[in-house]
């Protein structure tokens, strides 16, 4: 297990406080050994565990500071594990000042940000992904979202990997015996089986992968990037998705010489467009730099929003097919579909020709930036992609790293099902060692020192 040195030892903080609340009710929360000690002191009486106790705060001189509620949860049936208590007072900023000042002098400490959280998973209380899953509750920006982070704090992300990774323990323990029968045909030490295993959990890995990506995309958005040749209408269809006059708009080709980003939510799921130059051959050399950094922008994007002029897509589909080849989703807009004439159809369905560049899966939507022809069904693209079509029951929240440590798990499962099938046991052990310790880096069985440090501070205090 990864060494533990950059965190305080237990035993020589005396508790931690925090202070919140502005107006109405404020809390100075306490955890550590002494803190029903520094409680008694400063109530001026012993605290039952979980009952409710109307008291009066006193400084060093016996003098109130305030009164308020007192609770005392005793440790290891706390949020931390921890004795905690809560002291709740008016929310005044001097009060809690006061309040928290004569915590401090009686052997208590700020907390860092998170710390409570970072204590409640030392303690065993969280693994590491519910704790992250209590920032995500505290930062959702609707109900589908702290619905989805309060699965996630339930432990239904950890509950998925947990099982993937018993079975893959299961297989490596197989799998390490064997190697002491060399001589051995694998088939002879159920070689069938464990490939019909590893089957099995490389399908349920690449669900929880799935899952996983949507749980991210709901956490911190999709990242959209419009791309497209000059005058096709990029930047007229990022202000009628901002529902405003985002970007400069003209007839002249290359007015967009740089990205713009604006954050806009779609059915409850945070989307961030980028307006960027448009593709082509030549232009001036500021032109060429907004193309270049368009370019860079693609290259981590979730998803391209190609706009095209919809009287000549397949013009503009070649001018841009090789700066998107790389990029996971494209969603193919046929803009301008208000001045098409009648003989090309009905411009609110779907084209029905697969454009230069893109393939029969690819969503392609003919629309009117202008005019809002056509945005009803783009606004319902954008809300199945970003979503994968699933943010119902069943979503959890996930983030970057979960994503990250689920691929390198099924890269790794890949290999040891290769080297199992060529008899190498020894490297196939190995590689299933790698997707185990992968699949515990996301709830914090194997973990870094580091690691843990990004996390936490990123929390706010009191949590």
């Amino acid at each position: 297990m990864a060494s533990t040195d950059s965190i305080p030892a237990r035993d020589t903080i005396a508790a931690i406080a925090t202070a919140a609340g502005h107006g109405g009710v404020g809390i100075v929360r306490l955890s550590g050994a002494r803190a029903p000690a520094i409680a008694r002191a400063v109530c001026r009486r012993a605290l039952e565990p979980r009952r409710a106790h109307h008291v009066r705060f006193c400084d060093a001189d016996g003098a109130t500071i305030d009164d308020g509620i007192a609770l005392h949860f005793a440790g290891p049936a706390s949020y931390t594990g921890e004795d905690v208590v809560e002291l709740q007072a008016h929310g005044s900023p001097a009060v809690l000042h006061a309040l928290l000042a004569r915590c401090i002098a009686l052997g208590a400490r700020h907390a860092r940000a998170g710390e409570f959280s970072e204590r409640a998973f030392l303690e065993g209380r969280l693994d590491l992904a519910q704790a992250e899953a209590v920032a995500d509750l505290i930062a959702a920006a609707d109900a589908r979202a702290a619905r989805a982070a309060r699965r996630a704090l339930d432990g239904e992300f950890s509950r998925r990997v947990e099982a993937i990774a018993e079975g893959l323990l299961t297989v490596r323990v197989h799998v390490e015996a064997a190697i002491d029968f060399v001589d051995e045909p694998i088939e002879t030490l159920g070689g069938a089986q464990l490939r019909a295993r590893l089957a099995a959990l490389s399908d349920e890995l690449t669900a929880l992968r799935a899952a996983a990506e949507r749980g991210r995309r709901l956490r911190d958005g999709l990242h959209a990037v419009i791309v497209g040749p000059p005058n096709a209408g990029k930047s007229s269809l990022l202000n009628a998705l901002a529902g405003r006059e985002r970007a400069i708009v003209t007839d002249v080709a290359g007015t967009t010489r740089d990205v713009l980003e604006e954050t806009v939510r779609v059915d409850g799921v945070e989307l961030t467009l980028v307006d960027t130059a448009g593709l082509r051959d030549g232009g001036d050399a500021i032109e060429r730099e907004g193309m270049r950094r368009a370019r860079v922008e693609l290259q981590r994007a979730d998803l391209a929003i190609v706009v095209l002029d919809a009287r000549e897509p397949d013009a503009g589909a070649a001018a841009v097919a090789d700066a998107i080849a790389d990029v996971p989703q494209r969603l193919w807009v046929h803009n301008k579909a208000d001045l098409l004439g009648a003989a090309d159809g009905d411009a609110d369905r779907p084209t029905q020709t697969v454009a230069a560049g893109a393939t029969a899966s690819d969503v392609r939507l003919q629309v009117s930036a202008r005019t809002g022809l056509g945005l009803d069904r783009l606004h319902a693209e954008l809300a199945a992609l970003a979503t994968g079509g699933d943010a119902g029951e069943g979503a959890f929240t996930a983030r970057a790293r979960h994503v990250d440590a689920l691929q390198r798990a099924g890269d790794a499962l890949d290999d040891a099902r290769g080297q199992l099938d060529g008899q190498m046991l020894d490297l196939s052990a190995e590689a299933l060692r790698y997707a185990h310790d992968a699949l515990g880096e996301i709830t914090g069985r194997v973990r870094a020192d580091d690691l843990l440090g990004a996390i936490f501070s990123s929390f706010c205090i009191g949590k």
